[in-house]
């Protein structure tokens, strides 16, 4: 297991764990390679990037921060502050536009009171901000709800998810 230098981590044994996990997937030299799947557990863990977690993620992978911040602000999976518990992203390219897309997010938008890139006010949905592409088109249109995809969808099928979500329609 790699040290960390400050005595007491804000990051947790099992987040720790799974950075280990992927450090040892690269060659020792290489600790740069694990920042994706390292930010990747920290973000499961905490349902976005805190700066404070990401800084010492960036110390136990001894690089700088930058480093870090580079990769979490470059890739639209990681979240940079606080959202909703149950993320939602509707695909709008033009397989998933062509098949009802849009009708599916002014759907979600108004059944959730937000607009994209917003949370409900009680922290229960994210809408994230439109997706170019999530490689569903056989299924479109689709969404990916907590990263697992929903395809085929209708405003019906829509609304069982959120019900199914906790959703009080």
């Amino acid at each position: 297991m790699t040290q960390v230098s400050n005595k007491k981590s804000i990051l947790s044994e099992h987040l720790l764990s799974e950075i280990d996990d992927w450090i040892s997937r690269y060659p020792v030299d290489q600790k740069q390679s694990a920042v994706l799947g390292a930010l990747r557990a920290l973000q499961h863990e905490e349902g976005y990037l805190p700066v404070e977690k990401m800084d010492a993620i960036a110390e136990y992978l001894e690089l700088p921060a930058i480093a870090v911040y580079e990769v979490a602000s470059f890739y639209s999976m990681f979240e940079l502050q606080p959202v909703g518990k149950h993320t939602i992203s509707v695909c709008t390219n033009l397989s998933c536009m062509l098949r009802g897309s849009d009708e599916i997010i002014d759907h979600l938008k108004n059944t959730l009171g937000i607009d994209l890139g917003e949370s409900t006010p009680d922290g229960k949905f994210y809408l994230k901000q439109e997706e170019e592409c999530l490689a569903g088109c056989c299924g479109a249109p689709m969404m990916q709800v907590n990263h697992v995809y929903k395809e085929n969808l209708t405003i019906e099928k829509v609304d069982l998810i959120l019900k199914e979500l906790g959703h009080k329609n």
